[in-house]
């Protein structure tokens, strides 16, 4: 060693960490073989963290802030290196700067499909991605379990690890769900939280925390949307006997359009438009299928069987389903028992009237009493 090179390490040190990379995780402080000055300056800043290791040993851990090392300071160190009292010699230890910074934007995708069962479509396979965040919450934890003795660490070498975490825990997350595939993109928020929930314990297991966790998309297979498709579009046509007279007639007009000449072109005309006046007259008849009234169907109100509309017994308890008649107590006329008014005249139906007199029950229609004949006419 000459010289100025002698000399120079005699300098008190300034150790400190300004991160040119936003993606490092853990950058190691470059001593000269390890050797520190007592009394050298430690300078932490903000989200960062300093660790003291010393022969693989994890001893002194620094926060933010400016930091002079000497054995009053370092408490472990000095406990490892049995000083008795201060000095003012180099002693040996590794510098370890720890970003504790979130990391945001990190990316996670399914690399195979997701195989669920869906109540609508059966078993269907569901891709997705999204992004997350995190950061380093426990240093001591982190450099234990993952980077080691490393002298440097990035996003990119846990990432792969990270990624298939989170997609193991969104697989099982979608299953137990049980969302059916058409309602996946209204709980978009709701899977992200639960999923974000379910990643803290496997995170802090490495000194990480997951600060956020969100689901961008979740797709279905192709033959799974042409059928959803599908679905839409027979919702969109409604009514399936107009859909046909309008399909007729925009033929109709096609052929009416055509400028084929000759006597072979006016034969395929005249000939297509018999065909086609045949396909309308037949989606216009009311007989034609698709213009008949659906099967209306009711409920039994005794064992609460489907039966058809016009069954007047069930045929699950036998029991009579019309509604029980009763005369109309002005015009007679049949109606429900328990009708308020009359279909017919509009008279209110009254319970039965008591007599002022004896209190008899009489009937709803009566004008006298039936045991003391006390007239029953309000007054």
């Amino acid at each position: 060693m000459g010289f100025f090179n002698f000399f120079k390490n005699q300098f008190i040190e300034v150790i400190e960490w300004q991160d040119p990379d936003t993606n490092t995780l853990v950058y190691q402080f470059p001593v000269h073989n390890n050797e520190i000055k007592m009394g050298a300056e430690l300078t932490v800043r903000e989200s960062q963290v300093a660790i003291m290791v010393n022969e693989g040993e994890i001893a002194d851990v620094f926060g933010p802030g400016r930091h002079i090392l000497y054995t009053q300071n370092m408490p472990i160190l000095t406990k490892l290196k049995s000083w008795k009292y201060g000095f003012d010699s180099p002693f040996k230890a590794e510098v370890y700067f720890i970003n504790t910074k979130q990391f945001i934007n990190q990316k996670w995708g399914t690399s195979n499909p997701i195989m669920m069962r869906d109540p609508d479509f059966g078993m269907i396979r569901l891709r997705g991605y999204g992004i997350y965040s995190y950061r380093v919450s426990e240093p001591v934890v982190f450099l234990r379990e993952l980077f080691g003795t490393n002298s440097s660490y990035d996003t990119n070498s846990v990432e792969g690890h990270l990624k298939k975490m989170i997609i193991s825990g969104l697989a099982d997350l979608f299953a137990e769900s049980q969302i059916p595939a058409l309602d996946l993109a209204m709980h978009y928020d709701e899977l992200s939280e639960h999923g974000k929930q379910k990643m803290v314990p496997r995170f802090a297991s490495f000194g990480f925390e997951i600060t956020s966790l969100y689901v961008e998309n979740l797709s279905l297979p192709k033959e799974v949307e042409q059928a959803m498709d599908k679905r839409t579009t027979m919702g969109v046509l409604g009514n399936m006997q107009q859909y046909q007279q309008y399909q007729a007639a925009e033929a109709i007009r096609d052929v009416a359009q055509n400028d084929s000449g000759g006597l072979a072109g006016a034969g395929v005309g005249m000939g297509a438009g018999v065909s086609l006046g045949q396909v309308m007259a037949n989606a216009m008849s009311p007989n034609h299928p698709s213009a008949q009234p659906a099967t209306t169907t009711k409920s039994c109100p005794h064992c609460q069987a489907t039966i058809h509309a016009d069954a007047k017994f069930c045929g699950q308890c036998g029991k009579s389903v019309e509604t029980e008649k009763a005369p109309c107590i002005n015009c007679d006329a049949q109606i429900p028992k328990d009708a308020k008014f009359c279909s017919v005249c509009g008279t209110e139906q009254l319970s039965e009237k008591v007599c002022p007199a004896c209190s008899h029950a009489n009937l709803p229609n009566a004008k006298f009493c039936a045991e003391c004949g006390e007239t029953l006419n309000a007054k």
